[in-house]
């Protein structure tokens, strides 16, 4: 027995139903530009990559400790931040990734109207560093040179106020 990354996965894939549901919508949802080449940036523990489909390479990327590739190529189909943005202290850690790809997926928690931010289960000081809207995104996006493809709540259900977008390089 070989204790590498395919083993790491393997008990990933043995041990959550849910990530695998999660991960299904997230690889249905990224299907429309047909990707090949994937950096899963902020992977976390390796869900996406673990229920990855046949043919589709994916680099993941995280600060924690967990088993990754690594970023191994210059260029990617498309770079996905699930769960990672809100997280970030500002997007200049990001700016270098995202000129090597002209798509981004990503998921980010988005606060309905009538809920007040305090009470609200993704109010998270010192976790979440920014809570985003439509517009906000948009406009972060577009300085780098990013326009929205598709949005949406794919995720929901399973989650609860969660936004999931396609942006293409314009």
């Amino acid at each position: 027995m070989q204790y590498n990354l395919d083993y790491y996965e393997e008990m990933l894939r043995r041990n959550s139903k849910s990530a695998e549901e999660i991960s299904a919508i997230r690889w249905k949802f990224i299907s429309i530009i047909k990707p090949n080449c994937i950096l899963d940036y902020g992977s976390g523990v390796g869900w996406f990559r673990a229920y990855k489909p046949q043919g589709v390479e994916v680099d993941t990327y995280d600060i924690g400790r967990y088993p990754q590739t690594g970023i191994l190529h210059e260029n990617y189909s498309i770079i996905t931040f699930w769960d990672v943005l809100e997280h970030l202290s500002g997007f200049n850690e990001i700016e270098d990734v995202l000129k090597m790809t002209n798509y981004v997926a990503f998921s980010v928690p988005i606060k309905p109207i009538d809920e007040p931010l305090r009470s609200w289960k993704h109010f998270k000081p010192g976790e979440h560093l920014h809570y985003f809207t439509d517009p906000i995104l948009n406009d972060v996006f577009r300085k780098y040179g990013f326009t929205q493809l598709i949005g949406g709540h794919p995720e929901c259900p399973p989650r609860k106020d969660i936004l999931s977008a396609i942006y293409q390089r314009f």
